[in-house]
């Protein structure tokens, strides 16, 4: 009987267990050297010129926003298609979040339904390169110049995707996440990218209670810091990213060439992008033999593990009812919502898997 394939897996090698039971022995257990080397390589790897090290990627846009000094009267235009904590932050701040469609083929933000959503009020726009694929940078970075709006990257999906040659999270102010489905992870954590100095400053002070050192705290603050531990993981799991993503990259162009199941739509890569592939997401047509509830089914019996990244627009969720966003409308949103399929593309991936996952959905019947 062959093993279950899961939908994701992180890779936690010999050399993280080395370098967080140095930590450990050490006995310096929070912030300290880790994370600045961490920080550091980061910064480097990306193409900014400071990185701020916190406790995990809801906390960086949500600190992103703090810096930026957003406040109850304002809006920040969201995409409608992506996880809640990307929205979440937005209420976090007591503003109000404002929701943009999605393009139907990289379900990434519509610029010209964003467009259509600014108003007075609104001082910034989060986008998000969803599962691994940038967003048209080039389209939404000229909105924000032109309307004087702040561009934050939510890169949680993305680390090591590039558009036009350039990393995500160089653009704009980027925001990290290292959960252990992402393409690196440090178990929990996160990182803020930005090359404004005085945003890294602020930002810094933003983690650690507003202290500028010996218990001098000049702004109210937050003790959102990332542990010695998780620097030490993320410097190692930082030198192995570059081939994860390429094993990511390799296991969707298997799966693109081999799926022939019909009522399935695989990927779509924009051509000035590299899209590193957080997650494989299929779309499942109206001529599918049967439902994507009933194809899930089947995949669970057969050993391989799918899920549906996201369910539902955010403004559908329960709590954004309650708050008063059921009147929204973002139809494409809605559409691929009820569509996307994500399927096995973890670097952990054999040989033998792939093929075995392609064979297995090419051979579903109803």
């Amino acid at each position: 009987m062959r093993d279950f394939i899961p939908i994701a897996k992180p890779i936690i090698g010999s050399e993280e267990i080395d370098a967080a039971g140095e930590v450990l022995k050490s006995g310096m257990l929070v912030q300290g050297e880790s994370v600045l080397k961490f920080e550091e390589a980061f910064s480097s790897y990306i193409g900014a010129k400071s990185s701020i090290a916190v406790s995990n990627g809801t906390v960086a846009l949500d600190l992103a926003l703090k810096a930026l000094g957003i406040r109850p009267e304002d809006e920040v235009i969201s995409p409608a298609f992506t996880f809640i904590a990307t929205a979440n932050s937005i209420l976090y701040q007591g503003s109000k979040p404002v929701f943009a469609d999605v393009d139907e083929k990289t379900f990434n933000i519509d610029p010209e339904n964003l467009l259509e959503k600014i108003t007075s009020k609104t001082r910034a726009v989060i986008g998000v390169h969803l599962y691994g694929q940038p967003f048209d940078l080039n389209a939404v970075s000229q909105i924000c110049e032109d309307h004087d709006l702040t561009l934050i990257e939510d890169c949680a999906q993305a680390h090591g995707a590039k558009f036009e040659g350039k990393k995500v999270g160089s653009f704009g102010i980027g925001c990290f996440s290292f959960y252990p489905t992402k393409n690196m992870t440090t178990g929990e954590g996160g990182m803020i990218t930005t090359s404004d100095e005085g945003m890294a400053a602020k930002l810094r002070l933003l983690r650690n209670h507003g202290d500028t050192g010996k218990y001098n705290h000049i702004m109210l603050g937050y003790n959102y810091r990332m542990t010695n531990l998780q620097g030490a993981i993320g410097q190692i799991q930082l030198r192995s990213l570059d081939k994860f993503n390429s094993r990511r990259i390799r296991n969707a162009e298997f799966l693109n060439g081999h799926l022939k199941m019909k009522g399935i739509t695989t990927p779509y890569q924009a051509k000035n992008v590299k899209h590193v592939y957080n997650q494989y997401v299929v779309r499942v047509e109206d001529d599918l033999p049967a439902s994507r509830e009933r194809l899930m089914e089947y995949l669970q019996a057969k050993g391989i593990g799918s899920a549906v990244h996201y369910p539902k627009p955010i403004y559908e969720q329960p709590l954004y009812r309650e708050l008063g966003f059921g009147k929204e409308s973002c139809l494409v949103s809605e559409d691929v919502s009820r569509r996307v399929l994500s399927l096995p593309v973890h670097p952990s991936l054999k040989q033998e898997d792939l093929e075995y996952i392609a064979e297995t959905i090419n051979g579903f019947e109803a």
